[in-house]
């Protein structure tokens, strides 16, 4: 642990924020604070540059008012954020009493781990936490549904767990199309590859339902209706197959259930992607002759696609695009996701699943406040450990996750970097170190270079690194496995196999802190699909017609399903330039009233003028927000940015209390956050 600072340095670290590009950093420290946070080159793809919101606001988010730095207990009501210092021994007996309560009463299974992605390490996001809770036989928790398990699912529904093209092969692309991803803003380095890729002739396409920084950079924008991607989507391959430019060389070599595949897209045509999609007979051609005259073609389809009902089938739909291309085989040539399945990761060895009781439940996370408000589960929770996450701004029907989370019946237990609307319903409050002040070992989700770092400064008052907290519990529990006695290096080492080729002969715990390490097939040939990786599916082909799919959700090949709606406004709620996920939503430049875009021809129907406060409501709740008139949103849809804090709301509430939490997405019961159908109105 670094000693006391009396000169600045600086120090190499890790972005560990949801985001794919896993930035490599160059913190700036001094008398033992973080006074500035920059790019490194350690990361090649990440090259020095880092988002603004991440150089702006880690300074406060780690030194402000805001950050806990010793235990609490709960003294007033909960929401209240009225508690009182106690040291950590108290913190712990309060734990253990809490959750032993529940487990008496009502068995292991009545406690839950609520947890999702604050911090995307392997030891903060998921190590000892989840060898203590497989131990104590809570329930498990399936995460993904809030968000990536249904982009991935459609991802290994066609390719198996085999890593997709690096984002960095697409500079050798001709053609780039980019489809639901706003890339300044959610996949900011991927825009460099862009511009490298444009340098050298090539054509940008984007589709999205905002005109997005990039969408203004395109050689083609098109600006379908949201949740319609599958109809364009399938109308594209059915097309492209009357233009006879389907390979049917590859496609006989490489490709599994075409057939059932185009039966499908045959049943839609230009009168449907009129009607559905909002795209007119001369965008679509130039869309379809897009994809027609690209030579190597590289797709990246963002997360948003998947927040909407026919999320699913729209991802697969665009992904098999390019398999009915022959788009594949070849550098530059595929589709940039899950470049993570390249890391040799261990889960089982790290999370230790073994310990997990057979016949343990898993609960899906955004079912979590209607289990917790309603005990419709057997047993019920009795005990939830909120961590790495802040569930009252991140899930859909905030309102009910809120009444959810004040029943005195349920013992709930905090732990985060700093205070957050979620925190305040807790019983006791446990304050965890931040990404600076632990050691960690990061893979990323978005590219395929493997880091890690050491702490830049020591843990601020008394908190602790997610893994130390959890060795504690684990200790006062009684469970003297020397699973729980492992210390950080011993996990990164678990985290990993050190044995395999990719790691280039490296010892997790070893790595070099001021190099990435990348992931190659073998440790020397570059990611390629049908060439270097192959589809690591049951059939070794690309899988149009997915039979895991049609067994669990009726969904061989994609279709879509139109959601039924009374409510005449379309809002949809993606990443924020100022936040990532809810992170930093207690800083000054989140703290003020978010904006809605709206139309000027919604607007003027409504009588709202830019600038204007307006209450956008529905039968779930309202929330106020500032108009900005703007036609990069087409009429009827309305955005505004996810991740907001209550305080910032005459009505208390965000954009999280409209989503209904119930509808889910065709395949893997994913939460529908964009198939959200407001009213909105002047104040």
């Amino acid at each position: 642990m670094p000693s006391l600072q009396t000169a600045t340095t600086v120090r190499p670290s890790v972005c560990p924020l949801d985001c794919p590009d896993t930035c490599s950093l160059a913190i700036t420290t001094e008398q033992n604070r973080v006074i500035a946070v920059k790019g490194s080159d350690s990361n090649p793809y990440t090259a020095g540059v880092i988002c603004n919101k991440v150089a702006r606001s880690y300074p406060a988010w780690l030194h402000g008012e805001n950050r806990l730095t010793e235990p609490l207990r709960r003294t007033g009501p909960r929401g209240s954020g009225q508690f009182t210092p106690i040291s950590w021994a108290e913190a712990i007996d309060l734990v253990y009493a809490g959750l032993s309560k529940a487990i008496d009463a009502h068995g292991p299974q009545s406690v839950l781990p609520l947890n999702y992605a604050g911090p995307h390490g392997q030891l903060a996001g998921g190590s000892m936490d989840l060898r203590f809770f497989h131990k104590l036989g809570a329930s498990l928790l399936s995460r993904g549904p809030l968000c990536g398990i249904v982009r991935g699912t459609a991802y290994t529904s066609l390719f198996g767990n085999a890593p997709g093209m690096p984002p960095e092969q697409a500079e050798l692309a001709d053609t780039i199309i980019v489809w639901g991803n706003n890339v300044t803003v959610s996949n900011l380095h991927f825009a460099r590859i862009i511009s490298k890729a444009r340098a050298k002739g090539a054509r940008l396409v984007v589709i999205d339902p905002k005109r997005t920084k990039i969408a203004e950079m395109a050689d083609l924008y098109l600006q379908p209706k949201p949740g319609a991607d599958v109809v364009l989507a399938m109308a594209v391959a059915a097309a492209l197959e009357q233009r006879q430019r389907h390979d049917a060389a590859f496609i006989a070599q490489w490709v599994h259930g075409y057939e059932a595949y185009m039966a499908q897209a045959r049943q839609y045509g230009l009168e449907q992607v009129r009607e559905l999609c909002g795209i007119d007979a001369d965008q679509f051609a130039a869309l379809v002759t897009a994809y027609a005259d690209a030579g190597t073609l590289a797709t990246s389809a963002g997360n948003g696609i998947e927040r909407g009902h026919s999320g699913g089938s729209g991802l697969r739909a665009i992904m098999a695009l390019n398999a009915l291309l022959g788009q594949h085989g070849r550098a530059g040539a595929g589709v940039i996701a899950k470049p993570g399945l390249a890391f040799p990761s261990t889960p089982a060895r790290l999370h230790a699943t073994h310990l997990i009781p057979e016949g343990t439940r898993t609960i899906n996370i955004v079912d979590v406040g209607r289990h917790l408000l309603n005990d419709d589960l057997d047993p019920p929770i009795r005990a939830v450990f909120i961590y790495n996450h802040n569930p009252v701004c991140t899930h859909p029907d905030q309102n009910r996750m809120r009444r959810a989370l004040s029943r005195e019946e349920i013992f709930t237990v905090g732990c985060d970097v700093t205070m957050n609307d979620s925190l305040a319903y807790a019983d006791v409050i446990l304050p965890a170190a931040s990404f600076a002040e632990s050691d960690d070992i990061y893979a990323a989700y978005g590219q395929s270079w493997l880091q890690r770092a050491e702490p830049a400064i020591p843990p601020v008052g008394q908190c602790l690194p997610n893994t130390e907290i959890f060795r504690r519990l684990a200790a006062r529990f009684g469970f003297d496995d020397p699973l729980f006695k492992a210390d950080d290096k011993a996990l990164m080492n678990d985290a990993f196999d050190a044995t395999d080729p990719r790691l280039q002969g490296h010892t997790p715990s070893e790595l070099p802190l001021d190099k990435a390490v990348p992931m190659l097939v073998d440790g020397q040939q570059p990611l390629i699909m049908c060439a270097t990786v192959k589809p690591a599916t049951s059939s070794g082909r690309i899988e149009l017609f997915a039979q895991s799919l049609q067994d669990a959700w009726g969904y061989g090949v994609p279709r879509h399903d139109p959601v039924p709606h009374k409510l005449p406004l379309n809002i949809i709620s993606p990443s924020s330039s100022r936040r990532t996920n809810a992170t930093f939503g207690e800083l000054p430049d989140s703290q003020q009233p978010e904006r809605v875009e709206i139309n000027p021809v919604d607007a003027a129907a409504r009588g709202v003028s830019d600038g204007q406060t307006v209450k956008v409501w529905n039968d779930r709740g309202a929330t106020t927000l500032v108009a900005r008139l703007t036609d990069a949103v087409p009429a009827g849809v309305l955005y505004s940015p996810k991740g907001t804090w209550l305080a910032v709301s005459e009505t208390g509430q965000t954009v999280n209390a409209l989503i209904d939490a119930d509808l889910k997405t065709d395949i893997a019961a994913g939460a529908c956050y964009n198939d959200t159908w407001v009213e909105l109105s002047a104040i």
